[in-house]
């Protein structure tokens, strides 16, 4: 028995050591993360803002203390094959578990880009954790440490048919199995 959780042990400190072709670790999946469903997944979704760098500070504009109006994104390495986009943004440093932000899904194939405080043309925009449709930006308690707020683009292999009022954990539920690539983009922010 202690010879399996040996090996158990092995083999998961294998796949943790596994990083990006910048020889950085690979950050752990978010939970409940839809896995890439197929073989020919052309690799990952790049995300991008013009507005901050990844790891860097989301601009006050795009908080809660300012316009509070979504960041600018760019969007690279789609797979071919996407048949539509979904987006979920979480402050995964919240004080009661993840604060989703911002969910919408079916936006176009082909998105590229979208401009600060663009809802996005033709796709659902769900309620987010603060009760309201569409993007509600980063917002932590006063005084507390910078907190994390993870963008995540999903291209799925096929529009998502869900209701307006859906959650994050029905649209994870809804991408699981039909997701063909994942970006990510990080931002920081603190309240003083």
């Amino acid at each position: 028995m202690r010879r399996c959780w040996v090996t158990v042990v092995a083999a998961l400190a294998a796949v943790a050591g596994c990083g990006d072709a910048g020889g950085s670790p690979a950050a752990p999946a978010p939970p409940s993360t839809p896995s890439v469903s197929s073989p020919a997944a052309t690799g990952r979704l790049t995300v991008t803002s013009s507005a901050f760098a990844d790891g860097g500070t989301v601009p006050r504009r795009h908080t809660c203390d300012g316009a509070d109006v979504s960041p600018p994104l760019a969007l690279a390495g789609v797979p071919a094959h996407t048949a539509a986009l979904a987006l979920v943004m979480q402050d995964s440093d919240a004080p009661h578990g993840a604060f989703t932000h911002w969910l919408a899904w079916n936006l176009g194939p082909h998105t590229t880009r979208l401009s600060a405080g663009e809802q996005p043309r033709g796709a659902t925009e769900g309620r987010n954790d603060f009760g309201r449709t569409g993007y509600g930006g980063p917002c932590p308690p006063r005084g507390d440490r910078p907190h994390r707020y993870v963008l995540t683009v999903y291209a799925a292999d096929r529009r998502l048919s869900l209701a307006a009022d859906a959650s994050r954990a029905q649209l994870l539920r809804a991408l699981s199995g039909h997701t063909l690539s994942i970006g990510t983009l990080t931002g920081r922010y603190r309240r003083g």
